[in-house]
């Protein structure tokens, strides 16, 4: 089946996470990524991380996958030459370079929409294109520490923290790919033809974080870290180990979930306290509800937890390892986890699933240059065109440059 994507043309100049993870997440759904590195200078996610058995970099595997490779100098006036005809056939361009990079190199937005009106670009960055920061260089931790995140997330005792995965370079990819089809459905309704979508890699998580700042405008309230309880203790939750030593994770997000919480750990007593009638009157105490859930838990084992509040129908959900990930039958069942034939790595699959139109792994990370050929070859150049780029050390080739 064809993915509902299959006729989106993208063009990725991006390295390493954000912008990357943009393409690969749209290349899921059958987008036509084509991306471009120097002959001289691969992606450093290749590198990055632990290899598989083969030598090739787990990371690569999977924010290379469903994508064609180009070796290309596209800074020289030969393969300058090469871009515009790709861009003159695409849709998007995407990249993740500092602010200035593509102007300096003759191709900023107002070359590029010389040469095709309609073109899509997004150009993800630090601290976004304009503003007293924008020559500012920065990762995604930097972006963690002004999203608010690292200051939220800890204990209220101890330093700041950065979460377990890349956050910050995460949600921009996932950012990213909703800015490109915002923009393209723009266009597809005649409201606008090619725009730039400028993503500062700190804004998705500011946007996804959401309510810190209308806390702090609209309530005069300023969240802070608080451990393994919700930074705003609104309701009651936490993190909790079982006597048998399994982590629990346990919350309740409104007043009914949190009285048959309460059931749960202390019986009709504690649930029929009248200081935890509502939710904002069990805010005002939530010491004491913390401290009971922990007592319940910590002196019973992940078995009988799940009996008790399976009796009342309160959540408490086990945390998983990275080994349990891999064999949970609920994430098994829905195919969350994935590989292509003759591949030991697995990754995960497209998300969201789609009834009709789903998502495919095609293939994974390429070797560098792997499809210079085909792709001069759909634009027009002959093999002896080629092979003078290749010679003149524009082009990269690659022995397995012809895998369909």
């Amino acid at each position: 089946m064809a993915g509902p994507l299959e006729h989106l043309k993208i063009i990725e100049l991006g390295h390493v996470i954000a912008a990357p993870l943009s393409t690969a997440l749209l290349s899921d759904f059958g987008a036509d990524v084509i991306k471009i590195e120097s002959p001289n200078r691969t992606d450093m996610m290749r590198e990055l991380g632990p290899k598989a058995e083969d030598g090739v970099g787990v990371w690569w595997k999977t924010l290379g996958r469903n994508k064609k490779i180009l070796s290309l100098n596209w800074k020289s006036d030969e393969g300058r030459a090469v871009l515009r005809r790709l861009v003159e056939e695409s849709d998007v361009l995407v990249e993740n370079f500092r602010p200035g990079v593509l102007e300096r190199a003759g191709i900023g937005p107002d070359v590029l929409h010389e040469w095709n009106p309609d073109l899509m670009i997004l150009r993800v960055s630090g601290y976004g294109q304009d503003g007293p920061m924008r020559d500012v260089p920065a990762f995604g931790r930097a972006a963690e520490a002004m999203s608010g995140l690292a200051h939220l997330t800890g204990f209220t005792d101890g330093p700041p923290m950065h979460p377990g995965f890349p956050a910050a370079d995460s949600t921009t990819g996932l950012m990213g790919a909703l800015g490109i089809m915002i923009a393209l459905f723009a266009k597809e309704k005649g409201i606008a033809r090619g725009q730039v979508v400028d993503l500062a890699v700190f804004e998705a998580l500011l946007r996804l974080m959401d309510y810190p700042v209308p806390a702090l405008t609209g309530a005069k309230h300023s969240p802070r870290r608080n451990g393994l309880r919700q930074p705003m203790d609104f309701a009651p939750g936490g993190m909790f180990r079982t006597s048998d030593g399994v982590w629990l994770t346990v919350s309740a997000g409104s007043a009914e979930t949190a009285q048959r919480l309460l059931r749960a750990v202390g019986g009709d007593d504690l649930a029929n306290d009248p200081r935890f009638a509502t939710l904002a009157e069990m805010s005002q105490h939530m010491t004491v509800v913390f401290d009971a859930i922990n007592d319940f838990v910590t002196q019973h084992t992940l078995a009988e937890v799940k009996a008790e509040f399976a009796k009342h129908d309160a959540v408490a959900s086990q945390v998983l390892s990275v080994e349990e990930i891999t064999t949970n039958e609920q994430i098994r069942h829905r195919g969350d986890i994935v590989a292509v034939p003759g591949e030991q790595t697995q990754v995960i699959g497209p998300i969201p699933h789609l009834s009709a139109t789903p998502g495919e792994l095609r293939w994974l990370g390429r070797e560098p240059g792997a499809d210079s050929r085909s792709i001069l070859r759909d634009l027009g150049f002959d093999d002896a065109h080629i092979t003078a780029l290749h010679e003149a050390g524009l082009v990269g080739l690659n022995v397995k440059d012809d895998m369909p």
